[in-house]
């Protein structure tokens, strides 16, 4: 089947994941826990310090639920290019073939790492209980506590279980609200733009540094939690001056919204101040229509900016390589059959990327499920999303992940060494 005609990508066409931009998506997640603004940063509440961190972890979000299926392609199936006649990657355009999976062709540019065991691609993996619902299936996500209360997100458990409780521990790069993963007690800081993390007005227009003094003297001493914010962000912006001051490597990424958070992601790694979780987001995966071909489509777009942002990370952490390990994870996955819009309704199972440090490469499905051309066919989860995650707590960090994701039944896959 070909298209001869085709038409620009389109937006996301789902209302819900429309109507909910990042920063609204997120709104309430700052509501409940105070946060002090200074300059583009955002800091909650708690000392800081600038011990250089051990191990790093980075966590890319694919917003608008990725589709799996098209990422990591199961090419033996045949059911695969029954159910997709118009949308399915060629099995000749594959790349690291092993006789059940294949990447796409636009994730070329992290072939390098693949085939140096850098990476690792788990599939068939996704919550517990299925939710098509982007709002509610990100919470989950990131929560990451089935039937719990608390409004807690699973990285800021991870900090809880990390010694000290510095706001450089865990760093959002984006606005001035914190993903639901990093929501909870624990200190943690947010920037849309690294350079730009100081007190406002204390630059080389301020006269004898009056801005800083006359801050001080007005928060120096207020015994409430908004002073002690305060007295944290100055301090906090302060101990961050190494990053401020690394290179800025943006001109060797894609000129995307992606390309330019994982420059600030690496540009924060490099200052080795002492952060130890990072969050990234890459937006527009809800494609309802157009997915397309390799030739035209959302999907090739995506891809390939994902794949060239990743590689240009990888590429850019220097001396600071062996600490930092990332996982590329998104809500939910898309159905296994294409729809009349030349794109795929929510679905449920879908592929994780772990990736860096650590990492022993390759495919891991636990069982991966022969799939279905209805419908309302679902990649069925064999893996709880939540072990994988587990795995690289486990291994990269010296927190038990029982206090990370609780109630979960471990089962380890092997992909971290």
């Amino acid at each position: 089947m070909t298209r001869t005609s085709p038409r620009p990508a389109a937006s996301p066409c789902c209302d819900e994941f429309a109507r909910v931009s990042r920063r609204g998506l997120f709104g309430a997640a700052a509501v409940a826990g105070l946060s002090t603004t200074i300059g583009s940063a955002v800091l909650t509440a708690g000392p800081a310090s600038a011990a250089p961190a051990d191990s790093v972890l980075v966590v890319l979000s694919m917003r608008g639920a990725a589709d799996g299926l098209s990422l990591v392609v199961p090419y033996t199936d045949p059911v695969y290019y029954q159910a997709r006649p118009g949308i399915a990657v060629p099995k000749n355009a594959l790349l690291a073939t092993n006789g059940t999976f294949g990447l796409h062709p636009r994730m070329e540019p992290l072939l390098p790492f693949w085939n140096s065991g850098r990476i690792a691609a788990v599939h068939a993996a996704g919550l517990p209980v299925a939710n098509r619902s982007h709002f509610s299936a990100m919470e989950a996500l990131e929560d990451a506590d089935p039937g719990s209360t608390t409004r807690v997100g699973w990285l800021n458990r991870l900090l809880g279980g990390i010694p000290g409780s510095s706001p450089l521990q865990g760093f959002n790069i984006g606005g001035g609200v914190v993903p639901t993963a990093m929501f909870g007690p624990q200190p943690v800081m947010a920037s849309g733009d690294v350079s730009r993390v100081l007190v406002a007005g204390d630059d080389e227009y301020d006269v004898a540094a009056g801005r800083r003094r006359s801050l001080d003297t007005l928060w120096g001493d207020v015994a409430t939690s908004y002073g002690r914010g305060m007295r944290t962000a100055f301090s906090a912006v302060d101990t961050f001056g190494p990053v401020r001051g690394a290179a800025d490597t943006t001109a060797a990424y894609p000129d995307t919204d992606l390309g330019k958070a994982l420059a600030q992601a690496a540009r924060v790694i490099r200052g080795n101040v002492g952060v130890q979780v990072l969050t990234v987001d890459q937006g527009d995966w809800d494609m309802h229509t157009d997915v397309g071909t390799l030739e035209w489509g959302a999907m090739i777009d995506n891809v390939d900016e994902l794949a060239r942002s990743l590689a240009a990370f990888l590429n850019d952490l220097g001396d600071q390589t062996s600490k930092v390990t990332l996982v590329a994870l998104s809500e939910f996955g898309r159905r296994v059959t294409e729809n009349s819009s030349w794109g795929l309704d929510h679905g449920y199972g879908n592929v994780m990327f772990v990736m860096g440090a650590g990492v022993r490469g390759g495919y891991y499905a636990d069982g991966f499920p022969a799939l279905s051309n209805t419908l309302d066919a679902d990649l069925p989860v064999t893996t709880d999303y939540r072990n994988v995650l587990a795995d690289v707590v486990t291994r990269r960090f010296d927190v038990s992940s029982a206090s990370v994701f609780p109630g979960l039944s471990r089962k380890s896959l092997g992909f971290m060494l």
